[in-house]
């Protein structure tokens, strides 16, 4: 039974620098393999882009799979005339179920929530992950957080295990006590540290953007991924965690 598990969260900024100035999806893939996660969540990713296509094979998504994650799924919520993009899901264990649900709250950002079922082997039950990228107003992420809360209440069984993880734009802090009190989640940082970790900009961190939420487990370790590196390929560094299952 695989009861440790290793995830990790990362807006990876369409897989180019800021002012879309070059493209750094190559860069990136190393970084996010340096994380040794079984799981990773990824906000900002590219299903298709014209200018992109003959860069690397594939899809962003299946670029940065590659050979070390088995299976992924994508979730397209954005969408223009060069391509598209939305949430992205790479797993080294089967995804055996996945649907992205439409959460915009407004017509100028279209956002979504991409939720998987993972059968991770010895596991009585599927792990359900949601990877979300939440609006930029308050009161849009407030309406996709029930949205979000309301998924979960009526799909996810209350005691499956289950990760809800992505890029919140939280910076006031106000997403937390939406999903702990109703849905018995805890914030690893939070729970390892007292507070959210600081993720954005990554260079040299100050707001709380980027979160883990976690139920059925206990949590080992939490670690941020920023400093130069991250700042040379994203405006948000990574953060990652070591969680057994209860």
């Amino acid at each position: 039974m695989h009861s440790t598990l290793r995830i990790a969260t990362f807006n990876i900024h369409k897989g180019v620098t800021s002012f879309n100035a070059r493209l750094v999806l190559h860069e990136q893939r190393e970084l996010i393999r340096r994380m040794q996660a079984d799981i990773v969540f990824l906000q900002e990713v590219r299903g298709e882009h014209a200018r992109h296509r003959h860069l690397f094979n594939g899809s962003q998504p299946e670029y940065l799979a590659d050979t070390i994650w088995q299976d992924f799924a994508y979730g397209k919520n954005a969408v223009y005339p060069a391509g598209h993009h939305g949430n992205a899901l790479l797993s080294k264990y089967p995804i055996v179920k996945w649907e992205n649900e439409d959460i915009s709250a407004h017509a100028s950002e279209q956002r979504g929530m991409l939720h998987c079922e993972i059968a991770v082997p010895g596991w009585g039950q599927n792990l359900h992950c949601v990877c979300v990228h939440l609006g930029l107003f308050a009161r849009w992420r407030r309406r996709q957080l029930f949205a979000l809360r309301e998924r979960i209440e009526s799909l996810v069984p209350h005691d499956a295990p289950l990760i809800i993880a992505g890029d919140f734009n939280d910076w006031r802090m106000r997403a937390g006590h939406i999903l702990a009190d109703s849905l018995q989640l805890k914030e690893v940082f939070e729970h390892v540290r007292g507070k959210p970790a600081r993720s954005f900009p990554s260079l040299l961190p100050m707001f709380r953007l980027d979160r883990i939420y976690a139920r059925g487990f206990y949590i080992q370790h939490a670690q941020i991924h920023g400093g130069p590196a991250f700042a040379r390929v994203s405006d948000h560094a990574a953060l990652s965690a070591v969680m057994m299952r209860l």
